[in-house]
């Protein structure tokens, strides 16, 4: 889609449903924006985390820029975990196992951004 037939999108809040992750307890994700609405290249997705839930080890085909809106959590890239707050944004290259987990006593929130498409998710087992 060229730049001069892209249309703008307003989606207002309750527009937008969340759903359980399947292999998460206490998270949830939602579709902010994708390809239904217009959007030629990414999708706008917005995580989040109960207190005490964790998105298992896994890789995705596809790179993921997260941006937190909420709250905190450690998310884990390969081998290291990281305390992310309210603020703070994170690129998390194709490839790269990665998970989160929220220990803290409030929800947290993020917002996920990746391109259109398959993004190809293979689960860790350990």
């Amino acid at each position: 889609m060229s730049q001069e037939h892209a249309q703008p999108v307003i989606k207002r809040a309750e527009d937008v449903r969340a759903e359980a992750l399947s292999e998460a307890d206490g998270a949830r994700k939602a579709v902010i924006l994708d390809e239904s609405d217009g959007a030629p290249n990414f999708r706008m997705r917005r995580y989040t985390l109960e207190p005490g839930a964790e998105v298992p080890k896994h890789t995705n085909a596809v790179e993921h820029e997260v941006h937190t809106v909420a709250g905190e959590y450690v998310v884990g890239l390969e081998d290291t975990e990281h305390r992310i707050t309210e603020g703070d944004s994170l690129l998390i290259p194709a490839g790269i196992v990665h998970w989160f987990r929220n220990d803290s006593d409030s929800e947290s929130a993020f917002i996920c951004m990746v391109p259109n498409g398959d993004a190809g998710i293979d689960l860790i087992e350990e």
